[in-house]
């Protein structure tokens, strides 16, 4: 069924996986704050675990794949720059927030991380 996704490198595979679950996270982490409503706070926690279980569905099995080619280390560094990626566009379209230079600056910072990492 999901074949065409498995022929895929696992590099691919990998992104794909954990740029899903890094949308799926904003939404459990973040979206409560722009569309709660009037929730108790111990309401808003039980939707956002059940929204991040959605979240562990493609989270986990991005680290079991990314794992076969990649070190721990790079796996997290490579969540984190999907993460800022995805979290820049979030905060400044659906929570109305202004787009500020440090982001650019946090963006460079990581470009230097993933180097430092993935070099041999």
């Amino acid at each position: 069924m999901f074949s065409w996704f498995t022929q895929m490198p696992v590099i691919v595979q990998t992104i794909i996986l954990l740029s899903i679950s890094n949308t799926v996270m904003l939404c459990a982490w973040y979206g409560h704050l722009k569309i709660g409503g009037p929730r108790t706070w111990i309401m808003t926690v039980v939707i956002s675990w059940a929204i991040a279980f959605f979240e562990y569905l493609f989270m986990i099995p991005a680290n079991r794949i990314g794992y076969t080619a990649m070190s721990v280390a790079q796996l997290k560094i490579l969540q984190e720059v999907l993460s800022l990626t995805i979290f820049v566009p979030f905060m400044v379209l659906f929570m109305k927030e202004p787009l500020r230079l440090n982001y650019l600056w946090a963006a460079l910072c990581m470009v230097g991380a993933v180097y430092f990492i993935f070099k041999r």
